[in-house]
């Protein structure tokens, strides 16, 4: 008996790595991305811009909360990539190259990774910039964009698989810029000043 229980156990653990690897291996396609976007648009949040301390690595704040930024890494985590992680160890590796706006001398992986311009600066140095257009079909889903809001402030959200009802050549965007993580028309509401494809 106790030989069948160890052997049951030794079968599960090979499982769940096999499960783990597999989500990972399958995660870095646009479709998969854009999928994961559209599930956050089934959780109730209240936009809260509130510094959070968070554990490392795959830290998130309280569920029901969040800002723009929480739909990219929330996004980017359904599929096991953790933007925490990997933003926090560029910037040790590569703080100066980082924007220099909140008068941080260290990393902090508490807020980095849920801040726009970091973000940003992360998938440009991944060679992940797309051309900033006012082509809608040149926005996929799957895509992150970046918009400037004007004294200062950016947005940033994910691009879904679902066209405008005006416009079948313009996805609808993934976002939370107050209203919770929700499903708007919103590709050109704001200046665009960031666009990427992120698939790792």
């Amino acid at each position: 008996m106790k030989f069948y229980t160890v052997q049951c156990i030794r079968l599960t653990i090979v499982l769940l790595m096999f499960n783990s690897w597999f989500c990972i291996a399958q995660s870095a396609t646009p479709q998969s991305i854009a999928n994961a976007a559209m599930q956050l648009t089934k959780q109730q949040v209240t936009y809260d811009p509130s510094y959070f301390s968070i554990s490392y690595p795959n830290g998130d704040v309280p569920a029901d909360k969040g800002v723009c930024t929480d739909v990219v890494i929330r996004t980017y985590r359904k599929l096991g990539i953790d933007l925490q992680q990997l933003v926090h160890e560029d910037m040790t590796a590569n703080f100066n190259a980082y924007p220099n706006i909140w008068g941080l001398k260290n990393p902090d992986s508490n807020i980095d990774h849920r801040r726009v311009p970091n973000l940003m600066t992360f998938f440009k140095r991944q060679q992940s910039s797309l051309p900033i257009t006012s082509n809608p079909s040149d926005y996929k889903p799957g895509d992150i964009v970046s918009w400037s809001l004007g004294g200062g402030l950016t947005h940033i959200g994910m691009v879904s698989n679902n066209t405008a009802t005006s416009s079948p050549n313009r996805y609808l965007i993934v976002h939370n810029i107050g209203a919770g993580q929700v499903l708007e028309d919103c590709l050109f509401r704001f200046k665009i000043i960031g666009h990427y494809r992120y698939m790792p």
